[in-house]
């Protein structure tokens, strides 16, 4: 368990291989619940290279001293990303009541 937003990371490596390889995080948020968006690439065995990129939004949070992830929402393609960003944009344009 990680202790530090610092050491939150979604690299994982199975029989010496970077499964899931980690290349850039932003916290979102920060304190005893934490969000962090991760962009990653999966190892595809079969064809013995990276996915193209991916990103996953997680939520964390402190307990005891260790972060414990409570959810994550997966953004499986760079079409789905650009369609969230519009959506957010559009909102964001909308005028404050």
């Amino acid at each position: 368990m990680a202790e530090k937003i610092e050491d939150l990371t979604v690299t994982s490596v199975e029989d010496g291989i970077e499964t899931v390889k980690e290349l850039d995080k932003v916290v979102l948020s920060k304190g005893s619940w934490t969000t962090i968006i991760f962009r990653y690439r999966d190892w595809d065995r079969a064809k013995g290279t990276y996915s193209p990129d991916r990103y996953t939004i997680r939520r964390y949070q402190k307990r005891g001293g260790a972060y414990r992830q409570q959810s994550k929402f997966n953004i499986s393609s760079r079409a789905q990303a650009q369609a969230l960003v519009a959506a957010l944009q559009g909102w964001l344009d909308l005028p404050e009541d």
